[in-house]
Formats: C-alpha cells, sequence, structure tokens
C-alpha cells in the first residue's frame, strides 16, 4: 500500500498484521483524491476508523493543513503514528496539528475548541454499518454545523446504500456489487 499522489507519492505505508484492519485500496483513494481535487488543500480532515491512517496520510500528501486519526485498535494506532512520521519525512516538515486520538469513532467528538472538518473520511467495518451509519451521520451533523459545505466521505460494500436524513450522495465512486465503493455526501 502507497501514497497515490501529491507531495509523499510512492511512500510505502505499513498496515497492521491480521485482520485489525481492512485498508482502503490505492485505487480507491486515487479515486477519492480524483474527485476531490483542489477541495484537499488547505482542508482540514478528520479520518475515522483510521486503521492504518491511509485516507488522511493521502490527505496530508495533497496538502490538506491538518486533521484528527481515530482508532482504537492500539496496534493499528502505532501504525498510523509510524506511518504519520514517514510521510512528514517526505513532505520535509512536521505536520503540526495533527492528532491521532486512540478512540472508539462511534463515540468520539472533537475536543472543545477544535475547528470542524472540511473532509470526513469513513472507512468502518463492513458488518457494523447498518448500525454505525446512522449514529455517525446524526453526530456529523452537529459536529460540522459550523461547515455547511463539509463533505463526508463514506466506504462502503458496492451493494450497500445509504440515506441517512438530512444528508445527500452526491457522488457514488467505484463499481461492482462486490466491489469497495464511497459515497460523498453533503449536508441538505
Amino acid at each position: 500500500m502507497r501514497i497515490s499522489g501529491g507531495a509523499a507519492r510512492g511512500i510505502l505505508l505499513t498496515a497492521p498484521k491480521g485482520g485489525a484492519v481492512r485498508p482502503a485500496t490505492d485505487g480507491m483513494r486515487q479515486a477519492v483524491f480524483s474527485s476531490l481535487g483542489a477541495r484537499v488543500a488547505g482542508a482540514r480532515f478528520w479520518d475515522l476508523f483510521a486503521g492504518s491512517g491511509a485516507y488522511g496520510l493521502e490527505a496530508l500528501s495533497r496538502g490538506a493543513a491538518d486533521g484528527v486519526f481515530v482508532e482504537r485498535n492500539a496496534q493499528a494506532v502505532a501504525c498510523i503514528k509510524k506511518n504519520l512520521a514517514v510521510v512528514s519525512r517526505s513532505l520535509g516538515r512536521e505536520v503540526a496539528g495533527v492528532e491521532v486520538a486512540t478512540a472508539d469513532a462511534l463515540t468520539w467528538a472533537p475536543p472543545g475548541g477544535t475547528a470542524a472538518a472540511d473532509l470526513v473520511f469513513i472507512d468502518p467495518p463492513y458488518e457494523i454499518i447498518p448500525e454505525a451509519a446512522p449514529r455517525l451521520f446524526a453526530r456529523l451533523a452537529q459536529a460540522l454545523a459550523t461547515k455547511p459545505a463539509a463533505l463526508v466521505l463514506f466506504e462502503m460494500p458496492g451493494g450497500a446504500t445509504l440515506s441517512p436524513p438530512g444528508w445527500t450522495c452526491i457522488k457514488r465512486l467505484g463499481k461492482g456489487a462486490h466491489q469497495p465503493t464511497v459515497g460523498v455526501f453533503l449536508r441538505r
């Protein structure tokens, strides 16, 4: 798994051994970031269910200002920190304002005074999506109240559909019922 674009393009990322995470594929991340284009530069992100941190690290490589990785698995958190250090070296700078939160994405809330995200990447274990998605979108509606143009990018199986109240899926990236896809959501 590698960073697919930006200043850290080609940097290898590590993922925890075993089945602790299911990293986003290089192709899916390439499609997501091609779709986002110039929206990434200067953006603040939240990478929920971060796993290896691939989405957030890709955002940093492509010019995101800062963000938060949220992951509860200690082994995955260690990988995110290692990957963040490698990407920071490749960028030739410390990435100020980036936080790695060891927390459950379903209950995590940004600390008081923390700026709302412009981009929220959500890549949960697929089996929890039916239960988790409504909770996540309800919490995000409140957490992103000051950012009406914030986008939520939700990875899910191609056969899944989400219709969270108050949100519109403005784009779906990926193909096939048995392949990963990403829904791009905007609040109505």
